[in-house]
């Protein structure tokens, strides 16, 4: 696995567990670690959606 595909995949899973802990217990991780609506949680979320994005490659990858 290429370096950039466990970056990817490991903030695909950052993501979604955010997503889990806000359905779950409505608390967002990202939000208390980087403040509500700053630059640096926009660049996560940013990150984290390119992430799942490049990560569709793997639906498609010979197994």
């Amino acid at each position: 696995m290429k370096a950039i595909d466990l970056i990817a995949l490991i903030l695909v899973i950052v993501g979604a567990l955010n997503w889990g802990l806000i359905g779950l217990f409505g608390f967002n991780l990202v939000d208390t670690l980087f403040g509500i609506g700053t630059a640096l949680s926009r660049i996560v979320y940013t990150l984290v959606g390119i992430s799942g994005i490049w990560c569709i490659k793997f639906l498609f990858a010979d197994r």
